[in-house]
């Protein structure tokens, strides 16, 4: 069953950044498709680090601690920001977060793509229980909303929770869907032509966000 939401509010005042601001970055030889060109770094390692331990500290600022708290990552890589958050609020207050997986089958909408609807995997666990707890849904690139429309939908399968916020590392804007986050990393006016990747340890084999661009 869709469901049409708005998740969370839009957050404090973040960081932005015009693409043609970004800084120039020489390709590398990650593998990606043919048509698609590096125009430059949005952030680094160090700037990844920074942003996650001032999102971790507007988490608990905002929720009045993590009582009922629950971090739940949207694979791929919202699943490791999710538990770099969790660890990061951990040291904070002192007390232990539950981080779960929502694991979703999609073409990307961050990505250049085949399809346009993310298909979810409903039967896998989440990991942890989330009726009646205080959500944070994870992501890292917010774009059109519709994975993250069809997250919200998958999360509901799972049960009910008292509240969910929507928390992305990057926010690119060209939202198609009444979706905001309530906790932005940065936020990053791009054209449609240009493209997120966010790069993560867990994941890939550097840790960094980069600005790509279509050439064909």
């Amino acid at each position: 069953m869709s469901r049409s939401v708005a998740v969370g509010c839009k957050g404090g005042v973040c960081r932005g950044a015009l693409a043609s601001d970004i800084m120039p970055e020489s390709m590398t030889t990650t593998s990606r498709l043919p048509n698609l060109r590096e125009k430059g770094r949005i952030m680094s390692a160090s700037e990844i680090e920074r942003t996650l331990i001032r999102l971790a500290h507007e988490i608990v600022e905002k929720n009045n601690g993590v009582e009922n708290l629950t971090l739940v990552g949207i694979k791929r890589r919202g699943v490791p920001l999710a538990a770099r958050l969790g660890k990061l609020i951990q040291q904070i207050e002192k007390t232990p977060v539950a981080v779960g997986t929502l694991d979703i089958t999609l073409y990307r909408d961050d990505l250049s793509t085949v399809g346009s609807n993310p298909v979810i995997e409903k039967t896998t666990p989440l990991g942890v229980d989330i009726v009646g707890r205080n959500v944070i849904l994870v992501d890292d690139v917010l774009y059109t909303g519709r994975t993250v429309r069809a997250a919200m939908d998958a999360l509901f399968d799972h049960g009910r929770p008292r509240r969910v916020q929507l928390c992305v590392l990057i926010d690119r804007g060209h939202r198609e869907l009444p979706i905001e986050a309530a906790f932005v990393g940065r936020t990053v006016q791009t054209t449609d032509m240009e493209i997120i990747e966010v790069r993560l340890s867990e994941v890939d084999t550097e840790e960094q966000v980069m600005l790509v661009e279509r050439t064909a």
